[in-house]
């Protein structure tokens, strides 16, 4: 059973929760720009510099909208004379890093130099997807920064947060567009990245800017990884049908791979889960209620939409083509039966889709910032390593269960 000192902050979380749904319920939908984060959640400033051995950055890809993105990067892409080099001396030229001329790499900041060759050490990027049911959380909250940087490390990627617009000031299907549009824009920068090493004279000269440096130097897009937390897993899941139904239009980005933690899946027959477990920890039936009739207008809202169901039949290709698919589920979760049921049928079709089920754990339980230190967290955390490095691991699948 999980903690007193759990149950005990559960109930603060979820009076706090549901009074910031009721707030909500009077704001008026205006889609045409949208906010990203709540000005009530603890934010974290992006830091260029390897604070912990990972740098980040925000960055917005679209000027019509908030959608932004924090992008996180392990400084394992540096040279090892760069991550030995001895700090400035006081009253010298600030630099987060630099190395001597002999080596030739030098990094600095936000610009790192366009390194040809071998020098620039290419890593897969996770695709990541906060939640917060689609009415909360962002891309820069202190437990989603925390939590992206530990998968930077441990699985060795550059992970790139999406804060996508949130509800109900952007309605569905808001969210989901903006997903979509960050998988283009991300093999878009493959591609500029291309023409750039190429060194093309009008590239050069009308579109160098639109280069992300980060992304150009050290991003493999050929191993594209999908990373949701609870409703982020249903945008996460819905990008990847969309990546099979574009299939090469994509190139050079390849979707090999993704994980869906305890996903925000709903439907209109109850499950075993959704009556025994209705008052759960943290997140209850009624409270998730309440954010998805935020999310869906009232014209749209229906238990099995699209947006929550996706064993409906005609949401997307069919299930043997989807990418191989990790699905993490807590035991005191409502909706783990949900998520339970599609990897089931995600088997079914010959998709390599392994469950992980952990004992005495909540819906969060490994990426709330109250939580990210408990064994249990950092267990699964190392069990999503363990299996994304058979799809993310340029040898093959020298890692596997």
């Amino acid at each position: 059973m999980p903690s007193l000192s759990l149950k005990l902050y559960s109930l603060f979380f979820k009076y706090h929760l549901r009074h910031q749904l009721q707030s909500l319920k009077q704001i008026q939908p205006d889609p045409s720009f949208g906010i990203t984060s709540r000005p009530e959640e603890p934010a974290v400033p992006a830091n260029p510099t390897f604070q912990d051995g990972v740098a980040t950055k925000d960055i917005h890809v679209d000027p019509l909208s908030s959608l932004s993105l924090r992008i996180f990067l392990p400084d394992t892409v540096l040279p090892v004379s760069l991550k030995t080099a001895k700090p400035p001396k006081r009253g010298a030229a600030q630099s987060p890093l630099s190395s001597d001329d002999s080596d030739g790499a030098v990094y600095r900041g936000y610009s790192p130099d366009q390194l040809m060759g071998k020098r620039h050490r290419k890593l897969p990027i996770f695709l990541q997807f906060h939640g917060g049911g689609f009415v909360s959380g962002s891309n820069d909250t202190s437990s989603n920064d925390a939590f992206c940087r530990r998968m930077a490390k441990l699985c060795d990627v550059i992970v790139v947060a999406v804060g996508y617009r949130l509800a109900p000031e952007s309605p569905y299907p808001a969210a989901f567009e903006d997903g979509v549009l960050v998988l283009k824009w991300v093999a878009k920068q493959a591609n500029l990245a291309t023409l750039r090493n190429a060194r093309s004279r009008i590239f050069d000269s009308f579109g160098s800017s639109m280069v992300e440096p980060w992304l150009a130097a050290h991003g493999d897009p050929s191993r594209c990884v999908l990373l949701g937390v609870s409703c982020g897993a249903n945008l996460a899941d819905y990008i990847a049908r969309k990546a099979v139904e574009a299939a090469n239009l994509l190139d050079p980005l390849k979707v090999v791979a993704q994980v869906l933690m305890y996903p925000f899946f709903i439907g209109s027959i109850p499950t075993k889960s959704e009556i025994k477990l209705a008052n759960s920890y943290l997140y209850d039936k009624d409270t998730c209620m309440l954010a998805w009739k935020l999310f869906l207008t009232e014209e749209e809202f229906d238990l099995d939409h699209p947006a929550g169901n996706p064993l409906l039949p005609g949401t997307g290709p069919p299930l043997k083509s989807m990418p191989p698919t990790l699905t993490v589920v807590a035991e005191h979760d409502w909706m783990r039966d949900r998520g339970i049921a599609y990897s089931e049928e995600l088997r079914k079709a010959n998709v390599d889709a392994p469950l992980l089920d952990y004992k005495d754990t909540v819906h969060e339980f490994a990426t709330l910032d109250v939580l990210l230190h408990t064994p249990q967290a950092k267990a699964c955390a190392d069990d999503i390593t363990i299996w994304v490095k058979k799809y993310i691991s340029i040898r093959g699948h020298e890692f596997s269960y």
